[in-house]
């Protein structure tokens, strides 16, 4: 009689309450599953290279061997830091539930990252990629209604998506927002973003909506939509548009930020509409600013090109 392999079963038992701890703090879904992985990684490493099948048992040095281990496969420096953070975030998590007596990963150092400028589209791209979008079917206003939204209020993906049909408010021209760490604020609601959502919800909203949910947006189906989808139907509308940018849909979150402070917005206002925690995660958009003033520069005062003389 053939014997069933038995599938292998993570000795850090803990790590699935870590899963729901994440979960909680409604994180996407991709970044859980990303920490997880690294988790199982980081697992794997503790009991096969290091024998040790407990979390108790993890000393600050045995994560530095992990940590040398990960330098010596060459990874890059975000997915190495990606990995460090969520072994540190799993440790707090252990010594807060009291698994633990002590965080044994609180001195272990983030490498820091170099920060890349994100792509921002300029107010032109982003007028051509919503006015092609001028169809009646359901799909087009709702697409048109979705994009509408973003660009007005700057939303993450996952905030876009998982928003209900009691968060608009159009009457009051404001979206109530649910963030990251289950945190509540109020977006305002340009009049075009408006117009475009009232379209959608008297016309074709209840078309879709075959499950009667409560949620706003849907896809062809009724059901609720994939951030993959929308990524694939973003980057399809800018390449109609002969946009080449490498873009997603949180790039018309930056373009939000960068318009703003380029028309003058106080960095504290765009800070709190984009629900950053800290104001120096906003600060970004300043650098772009001012890379984008000296691209443009560059490329249009007359001087600019030429070798200055002694």
């Amino acid at each position: 009689m053939k014997k069933v392999k038995e599938e292998r079963k993570p000795v850090f038992f803990e790590i699935s309450g870590f899963k729901f701890e994440l979960a909680k703090m409604r994180m996407s879904e991709n970044t859980v599953n990303a920490y997880i992985s690294d988790l199982e990684q980081y697992e794997k490493f503790m009991s096969e290279v290091l024998n040790i099948r407990n979390v108790r048992q993890i000393k600050s040095e045995d994560i530095s061997k992990f940590i040398q281990s990960l330098k010596r496969k060459e990874l890059s420096k975000s997915s190495i830091s990606r990995k460090i953070i969520a072994v540190k975030e799993f440790h707090k998590f252990l010594f807060k539930q009291n698994i633990v007596r002590e965080n044994v990963a609180a001195m272990i150092d983030t490498p820091k990252q170099e920060k890349q400028l994100p792509v921002v589209l300029t107010i032109d791209e982003i007028d051509k990629m919503i006015n092609s979008i001028d169809g009646d079917s359901e799909l087009d206003i709702r697409n048109r209604a979705m994009i509408e939204t973003l660009y007005a209020t700057g939303l993450r993906i996952s905030e876009l998506l998982s928003l209900k049909i009691t968060d608009v408010h159009l009457r009051e021209k404001y979206l109530q927002v649910i963030g990251k760490g289950n945190k509540e604020r109020m977006v305002p609601l340009g009049e075009m973003a408006v117009i475009a959502l009232r379209k959608y919800i008297e016309t074709t909203r209840n078309k879709l909506n075959v499950n009667h949910s409560q949620l706003l947006f849907f896809n062809y189906k009724g059901e609720e939509m994939s951030r993959q989808g929308f990524f694939k139907y973003i980057k399809k509308l800018a390449l109609e548009n002969g946009i080449e940018k490498e873009i997603s849909p949180h790039t018309i979150r930056h373009s939000f930020a960068t318009h703003l402070l380029e028309g003058g917005t106080d960095l504290r206002v765009v800070q709190e509409l984009l629900g950053h925690e800290d104001i120096s995660t906003t600060q970004i958009y300043t650098h772009l600013d001012k890379s984008r003033i000296k691209n443009i520069y560059d490329h249009s005062h007359p001087l600019a090109k030429k070798d200055v003389e002694d």
